[in-house]
């Protein structure tokens, strides 16, 4: 698919990786709907781009907005799958001070898998449910997975959910292929965006000694593999890794 063609959904694309996305996509002349929680971020997305409020983790907001940009664009046959949420955290833990065991919260727990999982899935099926009804075809989906995919401590709830969609990258990808829809997935590894510069510096500095090529990873660089992954039209059902080499 060329990148002209597209009238696409990208979600969290009112700051970071997704802000990135769209506004590429928009000047290469694809007409793009973001949804986002960030009302304040959406307004800042150059004109042209198609915004409304949407929170992923909410099933009928996930089903009017697909209706909503449809309307809006005339039409939708692809989507990037990027609104995502970190609430890092030990499963269970022993507190320094007091010594006691500490357990991640239900909450905390659910908070991630609702955004990164659930919402995720409902933008897809209501995405792949449109298409197949209105027999729009090709299609594509891209789903941001995250090397973390792979196992990292501290990020139970963040890595089973970013598992979870890898996988599912794979079980959509043969369920949607009749409709004409390939979904493919990119894991980005260490990326600059506003939710890294919050970290602990020493913490980034360690982390960043690890990369083979010395360095975090930009918008751009996930932002190429996303764009390879759209115009390959024989890439389906696989996940990049896009980490500099680390791995985990």
């Amino acid at each position: 698919m060329q990148l002209k063609d597209l009238k696409i959904i990208v979600t969290g694309g009112a700051s970071g990786m997704g802000k990135y996305f769209a506004e590429r996509l928009h000047e290469a002349g694809a007409q793009v709907a973001v949804g986002d929680v960030n009302e304040a971020g959406l307004g800042e997305l150059p004109e042209g781009v198609h915004t409304r409020k949407l929170d992923v983790s909410d099933d009928v907001e996930c089903e009017a907005f697909v209706e909503w940009a449809y309307g809006a664009m005339g039409g939708v046959n692809a989507l990037i799958n990027n609104a995502g949420l970190l609430r890092d955290g030990l499963l269970v833990k022993r507190d320094r001070k007091t010594g006691e065991i500490v357990k991640m919260s239900t909450e905390r727990w659910r908070q991630v898998l609702s955004v990164n999982l659930d919402g995720a899935t409902y933008m897809v099926r209501e995405l792949a449910a449109k298409m197949a009804a209105e027999e729009i075809m090709p299609g594509v989906i891209v789903n941001i997975s995250s090397i973390a995919r792979h196992g990292n401590r501290g990020q139970s709830n963040y890595a089973a959910s970013k598992a979870a969609l890898a996988a599912n990258t794979v079980t959509w990808a043969r369920e949607f292929a009749p409709f004409g829809i390939r979904v493919v997935a990119v894991a980005p590894g260490m990326i600059e965006t506003p939710m890294t510069q919050g970290m602990n510096q020493k913490a980034l500095a360690a982390y960043i000694e690890k990369i083979p090529v010395g360095r975090v990873g930009t918008p751009e660089d996930i932002w190429q593999a996303v764009r390879f992954s759209i115009e390959c039209d024989y890439f389906n059902s696989r996940c990049i890794d896009v980490d500099g080499g680390i791995g985990f």
